[in-house]
């Protein structure tokens, strides 16, 4: 595997971003993030798993609402990175520009993490109220909208109300932000289901695509949602899971001050958390994940 000798022009805490001039090219890496920080050790597969979990959901989503997709195709690298095909392949995209929200969409349909700890303490979630003698993992009575600000590598994101959000992005834009999250988690939620998979919340991110709201960045993935076993769910407390929450549990429990910089992550929990993914991804997908990086 030829390692790409090029800086990106951004990087985030799990993607390098190129600029192609007209379009960019957005290359997921094995790198693992937990409480906004990156971990030293990456997880194999995962960004290809990443990358192919995101392609079949904007594939699917389309008809809600459009995405950045051009297209993930090697054959249309451009002559300068095809010397890279065999390093890109499978864990790229190339996308159009866009004017990014500096906001994330949070989409919450069950109580728990971040959600979980505030209820417990003030009866809400992100300041909306909701009814008494929720447990941890209750189904909520209606999804809610949560956004966040987007933090920068090493700092953390901020909840944040939707009053806020409107101070940050104008009264229109955050209705349609809101919209267009609630909208495509309903759609998600219900594929989901249908294959034995409970999505409890995830994130989107969007962006002004000549001048229409466009939905950016990854979807849906072990990375930016929380994916719980239907079969196995019962309220009241923590649920097994197919995301990273299997590694924030094992950072809970090492003493970590959630600091960087972090500890190293034992073989066995990196191994399990490969398999984790690739199992979302196939249950999702109904489709066997076939390793494209050599």
């Amino acid at each position: 595997m030829q390692p790409i000798d090029l800086t990106p022009s951004a990087q985030g805490k799990v993607r390098d971003i190129y600029d192609l001039g007209k379009a960019l090219l957005i290359v997921a890496t094995d790198r693992l993030s937990a409480f906004d920080v990156v971990l030293p050790d990456p997880v194999p597969y995962k960004g290809e798993v990443l990358t192919k979990i995101s392609l079949f959901w904007f594939d699917l989503l389309a008809e809600v609402v459009p995405n950045h997709l051009l297209t993930a195709d090697e054959c249309d690298l451009p002559e300068s990175l095809e010397r890279y095909a065999d390093t890109l392949r499978g864990r790229f995209m190339i996308v159009k520009k866009a004017e990014v929200f500096p906001v994330e969409c949070i989409v919450r349909g069950y109580l728990a993490g971040s959600g979980w700890k505030e209820y417990r303490e003030h009866g809400t979630v992100c300041g909306q109220q909701l009814p008494a003698g929720l447990v941890e993992s209750s189904r909520l009575p209606e999804p809610i909208f949560t956004p966040s600000t987007k933090a920068a590598i090493g700092d953390h994101d901020e909840n944040i109300s939707f009053e806020r959000m409107v101070e940050i992005v104008g009264a229109d834009y955050a209705g349609q932000l809101r919209d267009a999250s609630l909208a495509l988690y309903s759609a998600a939620r219900d594929h989901a289901a249908e294959r034995g998979i409970i999505i409890a919340d995830t994130k989107f991110e969007f962006g002004l695509v000549e001048g229409e709201v466009t939905l950016i960045d990854e979807v849906l993935t072990p990375d930016s949602s929380r994916f719980w076993p239907a079969d196995e769910y019962k309220a009241g407390g923590p649920q097994p899971s197919f995301d990273k929450q299997f590694v924030r549990d094992w950072l809970e429990s090492s003493g970590w001050d959630k600091k960087p910089p972090a500890p190293s992550l034992p073989e066995d929990i990196i191994a399990v958390t490969a398999e984790k993914y690739i199992e979302a991804y196939e249950l999702i997908t109904d489709e066997p994940f076939l390793p494209e990086g050599v």
